[in-house]
């Protein structure tokens, strides 16, 4: 593929019409804030320094499970030896059945450490290979500080994440879209047990989606939030915070107002064309597979970069990738889209002119 550039301009029409970003602190040992489209951090604070999570590990526990692709509403057999935990609960008691997803939803609203238990258990045999499990999964979530040592969130040396590790676990939770609807749950009735969701923001933050808290004396208040407000979903993680619900409401304001997403392109629009060879048609359409959005600020300017192939070699199918559209800040990619073939082309030139050679020879040799 050769690289064809298309700078357009600065796209002057980013250009913002919010007010100038203000000074935004919080009570917190460490804090992020982070766009979940992009990945943009907005503010951050302490944000790589690893710390004790608390319950916000349940997200963790409830995406591995998940992930597993077992039957959500396949009745588990509590056991006892699963029992004990100490911590918060939802007194589960041996012998009992309660569904997969029921363990889930007493999970992330009440946050019962024996559900996380159950969870573990069940999914994976026993807690140390679903702890293997979560790891695996942090590694590949680029979760580079973090350490999993049981599914609850319990105190121990080797259990710890950062903010901004935490922040992108919330992004993975948020596009499975089983975890995402328990985590905006506010209250939910499972057989006898009613569980009400630990998190106030669900009822007072505009917008809330969830997503987890949690609290020890060792760890302190920790909280993931997410909110979504015209088209944008914001993250919100700290740690050790004692005013965290104040915190995340006015974090999740200044990141709305300050850094509001702008659509770079459309789903379906025509950044470009190929050459197309073996075919009646000489060129096909390069349109993006899908909508961009990216956050910014006032006076902040994206400049996008269009890389094609020099042609493409009929049959293809509409959807064909065809190259890629970049966006850049100050020399940085920030974000990329497909771009792909508008149309299909399954004409292929060569047949019908070897058809008419075969007919000239013919009448060629009848001469």
């Amino acid at each position: 593929m050769k690289k064809r550039t298309a700078v357009l301009a600065a796209l002057t029409a980013l250009l913002l019409l919010c007010p100038p970003a203000r000074a935004v602190s919080t009570n917190a040992s460490c804090a992020v804030l982070m766009d979940a489209e992009s990945g943009r951090v907005l503010y951050e604070q302490n944000s790589h320094q690893p710390r004790l999570i608390a319950s916000i590990t349940k997200l963790m526990t409830a995406l591995v499970a998940v992930e597993q692709g077992a039957d959500l509403d396949e009745a588990v057999t509590v056991k006892g030896e699963w029992l004990g935990s100490e911590g918060s609960s939802i007194y589960l008691k041996a012998g009992e059945e309660i569904t997969l997803r029921g363990l889930l939803y007493g999970l992330l609203l009440q946050s019962g450490n024996d559900a996380a238990m159950a969870v573990a258990c069940h999914t994976a045999g026993s807690e140390a290979e679903f702890v293997a499990l979560m790891n695996r999964r942090a590694a590949e979530l680029g979760m580079k500080d973090s350490s999993f040592a049981n599914p609850s969130g319990l105190n121990d040396d080797q259990h710890y994440s950062t903010a901004y590790d935490m922040a992108l676990l919330a992004q993975a939770c948020l596009r499975n879209e089983t975890v995402a609807e328990i985590c905006a749950t506010r209250s939910v009735t499972i057989g006898t047990r009613t569980f009400v969701n630990h998190n106030k923001l669900l009822w007072r933050c505009k917008g809330c989606v969830g997503m987890k808290t949690g609290f020890t004396e060792k760890a302190g208040r920790t909280l993931v939030s997410a909110a979504a407000r015209e088209g944008q979903t914001l993250i919100c993680v700290t740690l050790n915070d004692g005013n965290d619900w104040n915190d995340h409401s006015r974090l999740l304001d200044y990141g709305f107002q300050t850094y509001p997403r702008q659509i770079l392109c459309r789903r379906g629009e025509v950044l470009g064309s190929v050459r197309v060879e073996g075919s009646l048609i000489p060129t096909v359409a390069a349109v993006t597979a899908e909508e961009v959005g990216y956050p910014l600020k006032e006076g902040e300017r994206l400049v996008m970069d269009v890389e094609l192939a020099n042609s493409v070699q009929a049959p293809f199918e509409a959807g064909q990738t065809l190259g890629e559209a970049l966006w850049k800040k100050d020399g940085e990619t920030v974000a990329r889209i497909p771009l792909v073939a508008q149309s299909r082309a399954g004409l292929d030139v060569r047949e019908p002119l070897a058809f008419w050679e075969r007919l000239r020879a013919l009448f060629q040799g009848a001469v």
